[in-house]
């Protein structure tokens, strides 16, 4: 570890960073590349011709899904894989699942869907664990590494649905799939060959205390296998018999007993009382995160879909696909990402907080939504509005990702105990699970609701909260003991 910490070959950081850069950037391409347009082709009378109540409770499972996975794909990296071996499985998981959309068939259709939320369960927490491995506690560049990270993922996030939207939308849908994939392929090649450059980060599980603990432990894997097998045949042989809406409400639930289970299997762990307080402050974090990706994450589901259906697509007179406007958070963030980290280091002491940063987050992503509520009154009448409104809405929520989310993603391996900091990690894409299903599950509403009381209401409650938050900053700041 003493030569990665001495290591300045990208960028002043370990070259290790590097590979993780890549491996990330094209798991992102894959991700955006298909959620632009998981449900407009779900919607889409040359696609599967669901109705929108019915794509919008698939699209919310299936990102929610996706993070969700992060809780046993951390699970399994910290106690059976080790973090290399979840990432590389993780993402032949993705690209395989990603080919499969591309066959003319609901239920390859769905299988593709579910490898890509086991693949990226397995691949999304372990890369960002990898990340702060190569690290020392107390390396100062560790921030700003996780800021060169999280270009990468916006510069897949960039590409994707500006290459797959045009494919999917101009040309066909399945063709797009199949772009997907490869850009999937192509990270886990780079993965192999690079991999030489992280030392021995991430190379072994963390050993377990006794042999009582692993027999422990090996019962749990063989259960959680046999639930993540066992209920998708059960739905696929009609033995349990169930409507999209009916699975889409029984993953709410899940989601409630998860959130449970880890927190209190998490807190009541061998921890000393300072790091049992860090955990509490994660689980503020963690509820606070969750407002905020459910509103951020509407740009797959209803933003989608006013995109799609209530805006004048055309720049200076020629059209364009509505995915792409889901290319602009990432535009934003590449150009305002160095403006953020230069504001922080500017203000040096007066820096705030990380809870005072997750406030700004909340209002700005709820100004966005506000921003949207005139221009949604307009087209009550049947008119198309400017292209400019869904452009501010996407400024502003860049603003608040940048105040929160890559500083909730260093703050996690700072906060968590050694021992869990993968489970940990799985705990902040647990956030964004919670943000996706509720923000898919709204774009039901699409319909059923005035569209600008829709935006308001969302608005609305994202500053609420945010101003709640604003309440407790200094408590908070007491509980994380020195960590900043």
């Amino acid at each position: 570890m003493a030569t990665a910490n001495l290591d300045t070959r990208f960028f002043g950081h370990p070259r290790g960073l590097a590979t993780l850069f890549f491996t990330e950037m094209w798991e992102r391409f894959s991700y955006y590349g298909m959620r632009a347009l998981l449900l407009l082709y779900m919607i889409s009378p040359t696609g599967l011709q669901f109705d929108k109540s019915k794509g919008a409770a698939v699209y919310g499972m299936v990102v929610s899904l996706v993070y969700l996975m992060s809780i046993p794909g951390g699970w399994l990296a910290d106690r059976f894989l080790g973090q290399r071996k979840a990432v590389l499985y993780g993402g032949i998981g993705i690209a395989a699942g990603n080919f499969c959309l591309v066959v003319p068939s609901v239920e390859m259709f769905y299988f593709g869907l579910s490898l890509i939320s086991l693949g990226t369960g397995l691949l999304k927490p372990n890369v960002s664990t990898l990340v702060g491995s190569l690290y020392a506690p107390g390396d100062t560049r560790r921030d700003a590494g996780f800021s060169i990270y999280y270009m990468g993922i916006n510069l897949g996030a960039f590409v994707a649905p500006l290459v797959c939207g045009y494919i999917g939308q101009m040309i066909e849908w399945r063709y797009a799939f199949i772009a997907v994939g490869i850009g999937m392929t192509l990270g886990i090649v780079q993965f192999l060959l690079d991999s030489k450059h992280l030392g021995e980060a991430g190379l072994h599980p963390a050993p377990f205390a006794s042999a009582a603990e692993a027999a422990q432990q090996k019962r749990y894997l063989w259960l959680g296998s046999a639930f993540l097998v066992g209920i998708p045949v059960l739905l696929a042989t009609g033995i349990v018999p169930a409507t999209v809406t009916q699975l889409a409400d029984a993953l709410g639930v899940l989601l409630l007993v998860v959130i449970v289970a880890v927190f209190a299997g998490v807190y009541f762990g061998p921890w000393t009382s300072a790091e049992r307080k860090r955990i509490l402050v994660i689980f503020v974090l963690f509820l606070v995160a969750s407002i905020f990706w459910s509103s951020f994450e509407q740009a797959g589901s209803t933003l989608n879909l006013f995109a799609d259906e209530k805006t004048d697509n055309q720049l200076f007179g020629m059209p364009f696909p509505s995915t792409w406007f889901q290319s602009l958070n990432s535009v934003f963030l590449i150009a305002l990402a160095p403006v953020f980290g230069w504001i922080w280091l500017r203000l040096g002491s007066r820096e705030p907080s990380v809870p005072a940063k997750f406030v700004l987050g909340l209002v700005f992503v709820g100004a966005g939504f506000l921003t949207l509520v005139p221009a949604a009154s307009l087209t009550i009448t049947g008119v198309k509005v400017s292209p400019m409104w869904l452009t501010l809405t996407y400024l502003l929520h860049t603003i608040g990702e940048l105040c929160l989310s890559p500083v909730g993603l260093s703050a996690m391996t700072k906060l968590a105990p050694a021992q869990v900091v993968g489970v940990i990690m799985g705990v902040w894409f647990l956030a964004t699970s919670v943000g996706n299903y509720i923000g898919g599950r709204l774009a039901g509403f699409y319909e059923s609701m005035p569209l600008d009381t829709l935006f308001g209401y969302v608005g609305a409650f994202a500053i609420g909260a945010g101003l709640l938050l604003a309440l407790f900053i200094k408590p908070l700041r007491t509980m994380m003991g020195g960590v900043k």
